[in-house]
């Protein structure tokens, strides 16, 4: 079967796309201004929430090995996370405010459904791109995140998703980040799903081009 082009996939999941693009438009407006700010902090589990169901959703096949992955890396996100948090081993020295909502040994039960959908994003952007080598795409994959994390550190510790002890971020986050989604993307690549819808890949870039905006947004 010949592969759609871009335009004619964007108009395939023509509804999953204008979900996140409205979404993350409102969302932006919404955080940017002081005044609607504390509610749509407020809501940003629902939104993530929401998020996760549409990249779900938009797997080609949801069957048991789907399932097994987003589980495995839910717990291994989460885990990751719970080492960060409780024991500094991973990470550095941080705490989670109240943003993400219902917290679980001081990590925020969303943010495993967080790790998923940006290790399936990533990895579904790099399965569409020409590498043929499965180590290049991991590495410029977990690459991609660390980028990511970078605009979305400044504007997480500003609207006070996470606090950082002395209020600095180390070089250590960074190099456990890129480790991490190195791991978790070479998870992905071992499963060898088919190519899968362009939602997930407009959700990646749309979240760089949203905590990158709000980089310049917010001071």
């Amino acid at each position: 079967m010949k592969p759609l082009s871009f335009r004619k996939e964007l108009s395939a999941n023509k509804q999953a796309v204008s979900l996140i693009l409205t979404f993350h438009a409102v969302g932006l407006v919404g955080l940017a201004l002081p005044l609607t700010r504390p509610l749509f902090l407020h809501i940003v589990p629902f939104h993530l929430l929401l998020m996760l169901a549409i990249i779900v959703l938009n797997h080609k096949r949801i069957d048991k090995p789907f399932v097994f992955f987003f589980v495995t890396i839910f717990i291994l996100g989460f885990v990751a996370e719970w080492i960060g948090v409780n024991k500094q081993w991973l990470f550095g020295d941080y705490t989670y405010g109240e943003t993400l909502g219902f917290k679980l040994s001081g990590v925020p039960l969303i943010i495993g459904g967080n790790w998923f959908m940006l290790v399936y994003s990533t990895g579904v952007l790099m399965q569409r791109s020409r590498l043929k080598s499965f180590i290049l795409r991991t590495i410029i994959g977990a690459l991609l995140l660390v980028l990511l994390d970078l605009l979305i550190e400044p504007v997480a510790v500003h609207l006070g998703y996470w606090h950082w002890a002395n209020s600095v971020i180390p070089l250590k986050n960074y190099e456990c980040w890129f480790g991490i989604s190195l791991l978790l993307l070479l998870l992905f690549e071992l499963f060898r799903f088919k190519q899968q819808s362009i939602v997930a890949v407009i959700l990646l870039l749309t979240q760089f081009a949203f905590f990158g905006l709000l980089c310049l947004i917010i001071r």
